[in-house]
């Protein structure tokens, strides 16, 4: 039961994505191809929230679901392993027309094709963790 609230959540934003159509494969292709704002005004309101929710997290000095302190580190500036990362995971969404969150609501609307991408999606995560030390970072 302690992890409810995690299932509840998952669930609303399952519903959040499939009624905003985030996990179209058209709006997708729409967006990689320029031809509809939709999702550009999806991703843009989702940065726009992230900002303001960093930003009240920072000014009210909340705490985690233990009680410790939320801190943000300072990420690494070197551009092109950015560069290099953002590419690949941009190709892979352009080529299947789902990014991870949208990759298993498509299975849980029903589209079970979507069993391909997330093998693929957990073959990669699993070859990056065995050469993961061998890269640089």
């Amino acid at each position: 039961m302690k992890g409810i609230k995690f299932i509840i959540a998952g669930i609303l934003f399952g519903i959040i994505m499939a009624k905003s159509e985030a996990i179209s494969w058209y709006r997708i292709q729409e967006m990689f191809r320029f031809q509809s704002f939709h999702m550009y005004g999806i991703i843009g309101t989702a940065v726009v929230l992230g900002t303001i929710t960093v930003y009240l997290i920072k000014k009210f000095k909340l705490k985690d679901t233990q009680g410790e302190p939320i801190i943000f580190a300072d990420k690494d500036k070197g551009w092109p392993r950015y560069l290099i990362g953002g590419s690949i995971f941009g190709l892979g969404w352009a080529l299947t027309g789902a990014c991870p969150g949208p990759m298993f609501v498509n299975i849980g609307y029903g589209y079970w094709t979507m069993g391909i991408v997330v093998l693929g999606a957990l073959i990669g995560t699993y070859l990056y963790g065995v050469i993961k030390n061998k890269l640089p970072h």
